[in-house]
């Protein structure tokens, strides 16, 4: 049985603390949240012991730590829970400096503790069966790649301005899905922006609605679409074109019932937001964690994709200012 300590207890971390119990081989000991009435609610709910999170890095009890805290925290959590030699599930971005990255990525590496960077919807059934079809050879070689992605509604702009921008906190996920789907890394990104859906974004210095053009060096593209208003629910889409077909997962929607009448064809709207739509990736992304501490073998996404999407997130909001497109090295 595996310990887990549980850091952050708000909306993020309790789907987490959802998914662990229902995995039987790990256990929620310990929780910890900057708000002690967080804490204390979630160890009830679990069982677990809400106590400070130095306690929880340093018990030689616990096992591996789930970091959902807000980002500006997580490089002082990765760095003293690996030095202290604990396995590390560590909520996207891994940090918005791609240097302060590739720092952790020096003291991860040379602890030699196991890191999974939560990008969740690799771990999405319909995106997970996508991937394995196109290893399979069922579409031929990848030509392009069609990414939709769009939030119900906006968030507030105090979230925002702390936020890193559109293509840092909610792009940065298609930006892991292209390279996912792609099998090939990145070296262009063209991206252009606007703020449509709230004037407010933009007078913050960010844009609402966006989309970017990435390129491999064999020349394969993705396209990604991102608006922070979709009327219809949370707009979750992928499509892959390649040389022998195309293979798409389209929306989950709130239930499978379908109208037919004179005025045509309706059926029911997308599922409403992030927590619906991926409860099932985030029990698997869990799921797959555990099974690599139990098994010995590396997460995967590591922290070097967790790198990977914030280059790629940089490079797109350089281009947005720039108006070009921008090389990666």
């Amino acid at each position: 049985m595996l310990n887990i300590g549980l850091l952050g207890c708000g909306r993020i971390g309790q789907v987490h603390a959802g998914s662990l119990q229902r995995i039987d081989n790990a256990r929620i000991a310990a929780v910890a949240d900057a708000f002690p009435e967080a804490a204390n609610a979630l160890a009830a709910r679990t069982g677990a012991a809400a106590i400070p999170v130095d306690e929880i890095i340093a018990s030689p009890d616990i096992d591996a730590v789930v970091i959902g805290t807000p980002t500006d925290t997580h490089f002082d959590l990765i760095e003293k829970s690996a030095k202290a030699g604990k396995a590390i599930f560590c909520e996207k971005p891994v940090d918005m400096s791609a240097d302060r990255i590739r720092e952790l990525i020096g003291v991860v590496e040379a602890a030699g503790v196991p890191f999974l960077t939560g990008f969740n919807r690799r771990f999405d059934p319909g995106f997970a069966s996508m991937k394995a079809r196109i290893e399979a050879g069922e579409i031929g070689d990848v030509e392009l790649v069609t990414i939709l992605s769009r939030d119900p509604s906006p968030p507030p702009v105090s979230y925002i301005k702390s936020s890193g921008g559109l293509f840092r906190d909610m792009m940065i996920h298609d930006f892991d899905m292209a390279r996912f789907l792609l099998g090939e890394e990145i070296v262009r990104v063209f991206a252009t922006g606007s703020a449509l859906v709230d004037p407010a974004i933009g007078e913050a210095g960010d844009v609402d609605t966006a989309v970017a053009v990435l390129t491999t060096a064999s020349g394969r593209i993705c396209q990604i679409s991102n608006s922070r208003r979709a009327t219809y629910g949370y707009d979750q889409r992928a499509e892959v074109h390649g040389s022998l077909g195309l293979i798409k997962a389209n929306n989950v929607a709130e239930n499978n019932v379908e109208i037919a009448s004179g005025a045509g064809f309706r059926s029911a709207p997308a599922q409403h937001f992030f927590l619906e739509r991926y409860a099932g990736a985030y029990l698997a992304e869990m799921k797959h964690f555990i099974d690599c501490l139990t098994e010995g073998t590396a997460p995967s996404p590591g922290i070097r994709d967790g790198l990977a999407a914030q280059l790629i997130a940089d490079a797109a909001a350089k281009s947005l200012a720039t108006g070009v497109p921008v090389d990666l090295g």
